[in-house]
């Protein structure tokens, strides 16, 4: 078990790591873009060859905390003189045998940029497979890994006084939280999760966090957040003798009915005009989308904004996670795994499994006014949040409006938004236009004509009803009826983040 942290010993590695300039981008400049992005993919010898026989504070501390590898104590005295070696051990973040250091925890530096600005922090985990050079431990907590980014880049920028992290791991979102309201209450099953919450917290001097052990919203009973984040142990897993069952990833429950705990419990916590967001799997089975399985999750009682980014079949989803947690493809123990998997899904009748992005709100008065279940395929990277949060805005405003009042709305197209249009070979009128989006999720749709040209006049200067009229005189078409006709595409465009008020 990792010790309970000393403040004290916390501050003086942050001042060691601070003096020899541990950051994300020194360790890219000093192992190189190539062995950086390696590293990301679990291959430490480019990085490892790259540094060479360097014994500076950055390199040793790389090597040791950024790699994994055991280095000289006498170098890891020098590159840690606030700390030492006795203090480190102290800490449970390495053991110390002989003349060698043995990394006992990674420590690596995680950048990121938001409204607030630009930070970097040090962030404590496990010893990933590629440093164990073997299967992962059940109580493995893991670091930053692509679904804590991911979920990171979906936040709103959005201010509140508390927030809620569901899951909390190594403690990633609770720290983001953390710069957008004032306390943040962090869960886990894993005291040892838990610890490394507190560990970072101290590491990177954020107060106001709090942590608590136990079950989904056990720990949380009757209170109310303003915010939640939740990347859950979404992955399914069957529940039989001989799967590992690992506790950062798995939630102890069958098929997909941790994700259905979490968006069907989530409301009893948000403050009203609360927000939660998660991660999230769920299954398609015989004669049922994963989409509409979400759907009756959600109920009648909250705003639901969910998009499926992807959907593997069986097999491709055994094969995913039977290889994140370090067993070997061509083994009989990865065999005998994927066989575990494809007998539990088809127990279930499971036809395949969708991932992704859960957004729920409590309203504040009155009904739901929104549910969008939807797949969306771009965005690559994006940073989310604020484009979440422009089209929550815009759809709230519009939701307020009848025909009449959108038609007196002045509006703007987006600056990202581009057209295409597409012509057969000899004919003057395009068979297709589409409009396409160059930020936020990356959206291509298609429009006619009218729809286009309105787009294309919405420069915020005149309304969209003005707008409407010249248009259909001159396409020669009925005004009224095309106004019934381009209005809720209008809606559809304020929600996409296609077109915006004009005084947003």
């Amino acid at each position: 078990m990792l010790p309970e942290p000393d403040p004290q010993l916390c501050q003086a590695l942050a001042d060691d790591l601070r003096g020899a300039g541990y950051d994300s981008a020194a360790l890219r400049d000093a192992w190189g873009a190539q062995a950086d992005d390696a590293v990301a993919r679990g291959l430490r010898r480019p990085a490892q060859r790259a540094l060479g026989e360097r014994t500076d504070a950055l390199a040793v501390l790389g090597r040791l905390w950024g790699l994994g590898f055991a280095v000289d104590r006498a170098d890891a005295e020098t590159a840690l003189p606030s700390l030492g070696v006795d203090g480190a051990v102290a800490l449970g973040l390495v053991r110390a045998e002989g003349d060698e250091v043995t990394p006992a925890v990674l420590v690596r530096p995680q950048a990121f940029a938001d409204d607030e600005g630009e930070v970097e922090w040090w962030i404590a985990s496990d010893l990933d497979e590629a440093a164990l050079e073997g299967p992962l431990p059940e109580d493995h907590v893991l670091g930053v890994g692509g679904a804590s980014q991911t979920l990171a880049r979906l936040q709103l920028t959005r201010r509140g006084g508390t927030a809620l992290d569901l899951g909390t791991g190594c403690g990633i979102q609770a720290l983001r939280l953390r710069r957008l309201v004032d306390h943040v209450v962090a869960t886990d099953i894993s005291e040892r999760a838990l610890r490394f919450t507190r560990v970072n917290a101290l590491l990177n001097g954020v107060d106001g966090i709090e942590t608590r052990l136990g079950s989904l919203f056990e720990p949380v009973a009757g209170e109310t957040f303003d915010r939640v984040a939740s990347n859950p142990p979404f992955v399914i897993t069957p529940r039989v003798e001989g799967v590992p069952s690992y506790e950062y990833r798995d939630g102890g429950l069958e098929g997909d009915a941790l994700v259905a705990a979490v968006i069907t419990g989530v409301g009893e916590n948000l403050a009203p005009g609360g927000v939660a967001q998660s991660l999230g799997n769920w299954e398609y089975r015989w004669g049922q989308t994963g989409l509409d399985r979400v759907r009756g999750w959600v109920g009648s009682e909250m705003d639901a904004w969910v998009i499926e980014r992807e959907m593997l079949d069986p097999l491709a989803y055994a094969e995913l996670w039977v290889r994140d947690g370090g067993t070997v493809p061509g083994t009989p123990a990865y065999a005998a795994l994927i066989d575990a998997w494809l007998d539990d899904f088809a127990r279930r009748g499971v036809t395949g499994v969708g991932f992704g992005y859960v957004l729920l709100r409590r309203p504040l008065a009155g009904a739901p006014t929104l549910a969008r279940y939807e797949r969306v395929a771009g965005g690559g990277e994006a940073a989310f949040g604020p484009h979440l949060a422009a089209c929550l805005a815009a759809h709230d405003r519009a939701a307020l409006m009848d025909d009449d009042d959108l038609a007196s709305a002045v509006l703007k197209v987006a600056p990202d938004v581009t057209e295409a249009r597409h012509h057969r070979p000899g004919e003057e009128d395009p068979s297709v236009i589409e409009l396409r989006q160059g930020g936020g999720f990356a959206r291509t749709i298609e429009v006619d004509p009218a729809l286009a040209a309105l787009v294309g006049a919405c420069d915020g200067d005149l309304a969209v009803g003005v707008l409407v009229d010249a248009i259909a005189q001159l396409l020669e078409v009925d005004a009224v009826e095309l106004r019934a006709d381009v209005l809720p595409r209008v809606r559809e465009l304020l929600v996409t983040g296609f077109v915006s008020f004009a005084d947003a």
